[in-house]
C-alpha cells in the first residue's frame, strides 16, 4: 500500500464512520430528552411564576441547540479533502464545540442577568407538588443524560459531545437548586430561588469560560499526546537497523485525525532503495496501528565505517547533557574527510533563553574538537514530556 492509497482509504475502514453515526445518535438523544423537558418546565414555570424553571426550560432549549450543531459539526467534519482543505475538513468539530462554548456562556449571562433583575424587583413563586415532582424527574433525567453523553463524547473523542454533557450536567444543578430554593419557601416562607439563581449563573459562565478556553488552545495546537507519541516510536523502532525515532512532529486535524513526521537513525551502509523499503513498510504500518499518516520520514545515518566516531559521539553527548535545559541529542554523525561533526540538540521550553543554551553547545562542543566544524541543529520539543 502507498501513500496515495492510505489517503484514499475509505472511512470505514479507519472506523469514523461508526464514530459518526455513535455522535449523532446521541446528539438526537439529547435533543428529544431536552425539548421534552423544555416544553414541561417552561409550562410549570409560567403557571408557578418561577423564573427559576423558566431560565432551566431555557437552558433545556439551548442543550438541544448544542446538539443540533454537534449533529451539523460532525456531517461537516466527515467531508472528503478536497483542492482547498487537502487535509479534510476535521478541525470543523472544534468550531462546533466552540460554539457549544459560546451557548453555554451566553445561558450562563442571560440567566445571571434575569436573576438580578428578579433580585432588585421579586416575585412571589407558587410552587405546586406537580411542579416540584416534574423538576425532580428532570434532576435525574439531566443527571443520567449528562453522564450518558460526556461518557460517550470521552469513548469518541467528541469534544461537542463532552462539553454537551457537561452543560446537561450543569443544567441538573440548576434544577436541583430549583428544588431547594422550593424547598426553603415552602418551609420557612422566603423566596432565595433568584440569589441560587445568580450562583449557579456564576457557576455556568465559568464552565463555558473554561470549555472555551480548553476548545481554543485544541485549535491553536497542542502538544501530542504522549502516549500515542511514545506508541507510534516503539512501532518504529520495532524494525531491524532503526537505531533511533526522533523529532516526531504531529499535526492535528480533528480528533484521532493525525499527520505528522519523525527522523530514524539507521546504518551509514543503506543504499537508497534500502532506505525506500524501509520508509514505506514504516508509514503502511504506523498508519494501520495509530491511524497517523506520516507524510515525511527524515534519515540520520549512523557511523558504521569509523570506529572513533562512537567514541566522539559518547564524550559529546555526556558534556551537551550536563548543560541545563539540553533534554535530549541524538543525530550524530562524523565526517573525517570533511571534518565536520554533527547532531541534534532538544532544549527545553523551560529556558529562559533557547539560543543562549544553544550558543553554550556549540563553545562546549568547539573546546573539545576545535578542528571540526560544527553542524548543530537546536531542536524543539514536540512529544516529550
Amino acid at each position: 500500500m502507498n501513500e496515495s492509497e492510505l489517503l484514499t482509504e475509505t472511512a470505514e475502514a479507519t472506523g469514523k464512520t461508526g464514530r459518526d453515526k455513535t455522535i449523532v445518535r446521541t446528539s438526537v438523544i439529547g435533543i428529544l430528552a431536552n425539548i421534552f423537558l423544555a416544553a414541561f418546565k417552561a409550562a410549570i414555570g409560567l403557571l408557578s411564576h418561577s423564573i427559576a424553571i423558566v431560565l432551566d426550560a431555557v437552558n433545556n432549549l439551548s442543550d438541544a441547540a448544542s446538539s443540533v450543531i454537534t449533529i451539523i459539526g460532525t456531517k461537516l467534519a466527515g467531508k472528503q479533502p478536497d483542492r482547498k482543505h487537502p487535509f479534510g475538513h476535521g478541525r470543523i468539530e472544534y468550531l462546533s464545540a466552540m460554539i457549544i462554548s459560546v451557548i453555554v456562556l451566553y445561558a450562563g449571562v442571560t440567566s445571571l442577568i434575569e436573576s438580578v433583575k428578579k433580585i432588585i424587583r421579586p416575585e412571589q413563586p407558587d410552587y405546586s407538588v406537580w411542579a416540584l415532582v416534574i423538576v425532580s424527574a428532570a434532576v435525574l433525567v439531566k443527571i443520567v443524560l449528562g453522564k450518558y453523553v460526556k461518557s460517550v463524547g470521552e469513548k469518541v473523542n467528541s469534544d461537542s459531545l463532552i462539553n454537551s454533557g457537561k452543560d446537561a450536567t450543569l443544567d441538573s444543578v440548576i434544577s436541583a437548586s430549583t428544588l431547594v430554593a422550593a424547598i426553603i419557601f415552602l418551609v420557612s416562607g422566603v423566596s432565595v430561588e433568584a440569589w441560587l439563581g445568580a450562583i449557579i449563573s456564576a457557576i455556568i459562565i465559568k464552565s463555558g469560560i473554561e470549555m472555551l478556553i480548553d476548545t481554543l488552545s485544541k485549535i491553536l495546537g497542542e502538544r501530542a499526546d504522549a502516549e500515542l507519541a511514545t506508541a507510534i516510536k516503539q512501532t518504529v523502532l520495532s524494525y531491524p537497523g532503526v537505531s533511533g525515532a526522533y523529532d516526531l512532529v504531529l499535526n492535528n486535524y480533528g480528533p484521532d485525525t493525525f499527520n505528522g513526521s519523525i527522523h530514524i537513525e539507521v546504518p551509514d551502509t543503506y543504499s537508497a532503495s534500502d532506505l525506500d523499503e524501509l520508509i514505506r513498510e514504516i508509514t503502511v504500518d504506523v498508519y494501520k496501528k495509530h491511524d497517523v499518516l506520516l507524510t515525511a520520514i527524515g534519515v540520520y545515518s549512523v557511523n558504521t565505517k569509523n570506529d572513533a566516531a562512537a567514541q566522539m559521539r559518547d564524550r559529546i553527548y555526556k558534556r551537551v547533557l550536563d548543560i541545563q535545559y539540553v533534554l535530549q541529542t541524538h543525530g550524530f554523525f562524523v565526517n573525517e574527510q570533511k571534518k565536520t561533526i554533527r547532531f541534534d540538540a532538544v532544549v527545553s521550553f523551560d529556558a529562559g533563553d533557547r539560543h543562549k543554551v544553544y550558543e553554550e553547545i556549540c563553545e562546549a562542543v568547539h573546546e573539545m574538537y576545535p578542528d571540526y566544524e560544527l553542524q548543530i541543529a537546536l531542536d524543539i520539543d514536540f512529544t516529550e514530556s
